[in-house]
């Protein structure tokens, strides 16, 4: 099968003329950055540009407000195209979901007007709360994605990757209660910030015996108010990562009787709760993922091979065990920033991050059409369940 196809061709033209709404997707959602479960201006702005594109949508599926699926054509192959549209705290889009929102579903506008003669069904999903939150894994337990045959889409970060190895998470939320006093008058007191000093320290002592793929790191956010005042409540939020879900499992509870312990030792009463479904390790279907660097190159760009440790983890690990998927890096140029830090933000809405935007639609829609043109593939597709 060579590069380029009539198929490709027409999505290339097609991309020329719908190039100014894409990139207004994507601003508009950088401009407004919406935090998890919270993103009701992105998830109206793709379900409307959907809408407008002749699209059937459905807004609030899985009981999620700020979720989105939508579909268009009824060929038998269905391609998931998978946006994600929430922003960090205090750092707004510094991960560039707005660049993932708009390659999805510019995709997606790619391919609709080829639908029917591919043989394939396109679905578009606005997957909330990807920061923390687990939008999919609620989605996908639900039964949202359970028509799709493969899922797909691309994130922004500092160089093209082909399958970025994605750990799996588990997220902590940990309240200790204890009673407040005046520092100078402290009989009776039981000092809630002493409770994750104890757990902490239990933490970096428990490190030294866990396996070397385990990560555990957290932060407390509240701790006090005043430094003459006995601390009666603390919180903080921490994680623990691995490189299968199994591993999480198994290390999850030797963190959570540190945390355990910091209340016995000072008489706090201790809460823990998982504010998020647990993140599956990635399983990258590398056939799509193979396709998916080839196209990307025939645009121009260069893919860094990168065979160092898994880093980072998303909730498309979850849909990957269940679904052939691909969650390639598309590379913007960062000047040295990375995700998550409030230097990559402007990034994600300068040229280079339009740049993402478009060359990540064209790959994708290319793609889905080598997934649908290649007899071999698209049989393998339609019969993975």
């Amino acid at each position: 099968m060579t590069t380029s196809t009539p198929f490709k061709e027409r999505a290339a033209k097609h991309l020329d003329t719908i190039t100014d709404a894409a990139l207004g997707l994507s601003h508009v959602i950088h401009d407004d950055p919406e935090l998890a479960f919270a993103e009701y201006n992105a998830s109206a702005a793709v379900a409307t540009i959907l809408e407008d594109a002749g699209f059937t949508v459905e807004r609030g599926p899985a009981g999620l407000p700020t979720a989105v699926s939508a579909t268009y054509g009824s060929g038998e192959l269905v391609i998931g195209l998978f946006a994600e549209y929430d922003a960090l705290p205090g750092i707004g889009h510094a991960c560039g979901h707005n660049i993932i929102a708009s390659s999805a579903v510019t995709a997606g506008l790619l391919l609709a007007p080829l639908a029917d003669e591919l043989g394939i069904t396109v679905a578009v999903f606005g997957t909330p709360a990807e920061e923390g939150g687990g939008g999919k894994v609620v989605m996908l337990e639900h039964g949202t994605f359970d028509f799709l045959h493969c899922a797909m889409m691309v994130h922004p970060g500092a160089a093209d990757l082909r399958a970025p190895n994605m750990l799996a998470i588990s997220h902590l939320d940990v309240t200790y209660t204890g009673v407040s006093a005046h520092a100078s008058f402290a009989v009776g007191a039981v000092n809630a910030a002493d409770a994750f000093t104890v757990a902490q320290v239990g933490i970096g002592l428990l490190r030294q015996h866990l396996p070397k793929d385990v990560q555990v790191h957290g932060y407390v956010s509240d701790a006090g108010v005043a430094p003459n005042v006995i601390p009666g409540s603390s919180h903080g939020a921490y994680a623990v990562r691995a490189d299968t879900l199994d591993g999480v499992v198994a290390v999850k509870p030797k963190v959570e009787r540190c945390f355990t312990a910091g209340a016995t030792a000072t008489g706090c009463e201790v809460t823990i709760t998982e504010p998020s479904p647990a993140y599956g390790e990635s399983r990258w279907d590398a056939d799509m993922s193979a396709l998916y660097q080839r196209n990307s190159e025939a645009l121009g760009r260069v893919f860094f091979e990168y065979d160092g440790p898994a880093a980072g983890s998303t909730d498309m690990g979850n849909v990957s065990h269940r679904i052939p998927t691909i969650h390639p890096i598309i590379g913007i140029e960062c000047n040295g920033a990375s995700n998550h830090q409030a230097e990559f933000t402007p990034y994600c809405r300068a040229e280079t991050g339009d740049k993402a935007v478009l060359d990540g639609a064209l790959a994708l829609a290319w793609t889905a059409i080598d997934c649908a043109s290649d007899p071999a593939l698209r049989a393998r597709l339609l019969n993975h369940r």
